[in-house]
Parts: structure tokens; C-alpha cells; sequence
């Protein structure tokens, strides 16, 4: 039985990595620093999974002199550039990716629990569903954010979590992420995982995933898809999520749930 879908954050609920980058940008001129991440270094950087230990490899990597100075400020900078990035949403908005929204309405008008798991820390979550659900709903029953977890993903830490949460084991949920080292967390927590591409996972090997689609689609705008089951129309819905799990041989959706390669 399909009791619960787990939802990584950032890639896969938005496209959020580049507001992180220019939140990043923005500490290190609001405190002095002579650094800045452009879009081809920040797809480098994003090998390191979080925010503070991304921060930490730059500063070991690329200032190694001032290492102990500057990891001495890491907290003040990573605290500001979460501030940043709250601003950032706050003013800008960020909406989420295809299917996202639709997906969790049908879910939780079916009773499915909703869950995230993700490096990213909580205030950044709190903000991204502030842009985009009313303050009065919700959405997600439990979730698990990277300062919580002991290891980052690859390590199926986060996902545990999530899991310990929701009260159910891993045979009972899917899992969604963006990227190699979310897929490897995922599948090393016992989860089946689906894969969307996000801006900065264009070069991701998206293998362990039991499908991989350009996003979760919608009726008007269907996804590309790109590896393993394909989904009817070209969207992601719940109805075809449940067929795919009480079928459960990891290859395809029954006959009548089929899609076309697109």
C-alpha cells in the first residue's frame, strides 16, 4: 500500500539553487567578503551537499591561508545568507515545479501523508511553503530538514527521519529528488525514487531511479521523459503512483497507466 510520498526541496519541490546562490552572493558583500559565485562554479560547489559544508569546501579549497579565520565566520556568513535568501523569495516569490502542487493537493485529498527530506535547513523550507500555500494549510505532515540529520545525502540519514516520522516503513512510500547524491540517500533508506531534472542537475546520472521525467508534468504541459516508467499523458498523478506500487515489479506501470516516450 502506498501510504506516503517524501519530497526533497531544493530542485524538486522548486528551482530554488540559483536564489541560493544569490543569497550567498549577497552575505558576502553585506560582511566584506571579495567572493562571488557565479553559475558555473555554484554547479561545482553543489557536489557538497548543505549550504554551511558547501561554504566550508569553498573556503578550504580556495582560501586555504585564511582557513581558520574564515571558518571562524562561517556561521555569522551562512546566517546571512539565510536571511538573504528569505528576503529573496519574500520579494520575488518561487514558485513550485510542475505537478508539485497538484500532486500534493491529490495526494492529501486521498489521505496520503506528505513528507520532506532534504539537506537544506528549515527556515529555507519554512520559507519556500510560505510563497506558496496559504498560512493557514499545512502541507506537509512531517519534516526532516539537513540540520537535523547526523550525515548529509548521499547518506540515508534525512530520509530515516522522515521515515521515523511519518511511522511507516520504507516499503509503503516514494521518494522524489533531483539529483545523484538525493537518489543514493533515497534508495539507501529502502526508497523507491522517482527523479525530476532541475537546472543544476542537467549532467546528473540519474541512475536508481525507477523513472526519470523533466518534471512531474500537468494536463495543458506534459513532461519529457527521459528514463525507466513512463507516466500516462505525460504527468505524474496519484492514481498512476498507486498502480505503480501495487505493481511493484520496479519496470512499468500496468498496461492501462502506460504513457508514451516523449
Amino acid at each position: 500500500m502506498l501510504r506516503a510520498l517524501i519530497f526533497d526541496v531544493d530542485g524538486t519541490l522548486a528551482e530554488t539553487e540559483d536564489l541560493h546562490r544569490q543569497a550567498f552572493n549577497r552575505a558576502f558583500a553585506e560582511l566584506g567578503l571579495p567572493w562571488r559565485w557565479d553559475e558555473a562554479l555554484y554547479a561545482d560547489l553543489l557536489a557538497v551537499m548543505g549550504g554551511k559544508e558547501r561554504l566550508a569546501h569553498y573556503i578550504d579549497t580556495e582560501h586555504p591561508a585564511e582557513a581558520e579565520a574564515l571558518h571562524a565566520r562561517a556561521p555569522e556568513i551562512h546566517a546571512s545568507k539565510t536571511r538573504a535568501y528569505g528576503d529573496l523569495v519574500a520579494r520575488n516569490g518561487l514558485p513550485l515545479r510542475p505537478g508539485i502542487a497538484r500532486l500534493i493537493a491529490e495526494a492529501r485529498a486521498a489521505g496520503i501523508r506528505l513528507a520532506v527530506a532534504t539537506t537544506t535547513s528549515r527556515p529555507n523550507v519554512d520559507r519556500l511553503l510560505a510563497a506558496n500555500f496559504p498560512p493557514d494549510v499545512a502541507p506537509f505532515d512531517v519534516i526532516a530538514a539537513g540540520d537535523e540529520a547526523s550525515r548529509k545525502k548521499p547518506a540515508p540519514d534525512v530520509f530515516l527521519l522522515a521515515l521515523a516520522g511519518l511511522e511507516i516503513p520504507a516499503s509503503e512510500a516514494v521518494a522524489f529528488e533531483d539529483s545523484a547524491a538525493g537518489i543514493s540517500s533515497a534508495r539507501a533508506a529502502g526508497l523507491p525514487v522517482l527523479a525530476t531534472r532541475s537546472r543544476y542537475t542537467e549532467s546528473h546520472r540519474l541512475d536508481g531511479a525507477f523513472s526519470a521525467v523533466s518534471d512531474l508534468g500537468e494536463p495543458d504541459r506534459p513532461h519529457r521523459h527521459l528514463a525507466g516508467v513512463e507516466w500516462p499523458g505525460g504527468v505524474v498523478d496519484l492514481a498512476s503512483l498507486i498502480r505503480w506500487h501495487e505493481s511493484r515489479d520496479g519496470q512499468s506501470v500496468p498496461a492501462q497507466a502506460m504513457g508514451t516516450s516523449r
